[in-house]
């Protein structure tokens, strides 16, 4: 396994719709194995593939806590069969915008369909932190970030914050 580059915003391939997978090969296995391992060395708890640069539709989530055992959830090709009508408000934050944070309203549950690890079709009904995870992360798959459900003002806070941190970290 491998730990992979993380692209930060604004990099263009964070605002790309990305395309289905055929099938899980085990060369995407590797690829959800190796996004895993990123995730959990960035920290997070969830990773999409346009993050380490690849336009497929694969993510990777887990929620589970340090105190708990893994859950990982390797997907591609993800699709929600029904969403809730209640919403949920997190507080989002994302490998992509580093140290960046605000709340966002998604639904509270859903109910997804997808190709697991073994390319077998799996369906997944999840709520909480699980279900917000999930929806983020496929929303990067559409070429959307947390910050596209925030206000402009807001966002505009957000990416002057992340050009900032970036100037920092380069100096």
């Amino acid at each position: 396994m491998a730990i992979l580059p993380i692209f930060v915003a604004p990099a263009p391939v964070l605002k790309t719709k990305c395309a289905p997978v055929e099938a899980v090969t085990p060369e995407l296995a590797k690829l959800m194995d190796d996004m895993l391992e990123t995730m959990y060395d960035a920290p997070g708890i969830g990773l999409a593939a346009p993050q380490v640069g690849v336009s497929k539709r694969i993510l990777v989530v887990d929620v589970a806590r340090n105190d708990e055992e893994p859950r990982p959830l390797k997907i591609a090709n993800p699709e929600i069969l029904w969403a809730s009508d209640k919403m949920a408000t997190y507080e989002e934050g994302c490998l992509s915008f580093p140290e960046q944070f605000a709340d966002v309203d998604r639904p509270a549950e859903v109910k997804i369909r997808y190709l697991d690890e073994h390319n077998q079709t799996q369906e997944l009904h999840a709520d909480g932190l699980l279900a917000t995870c999930i929806q983020h992360e496929m929303d990067h798959l559409e070429g959307i970030v947390f910050v596209d459900h925030l206000s402009t003002l807001k966002r505009g806070m957000i990416m002057r914050k992340l050009k900032k941190l970036q100037k920092q970290r380069a100096a």
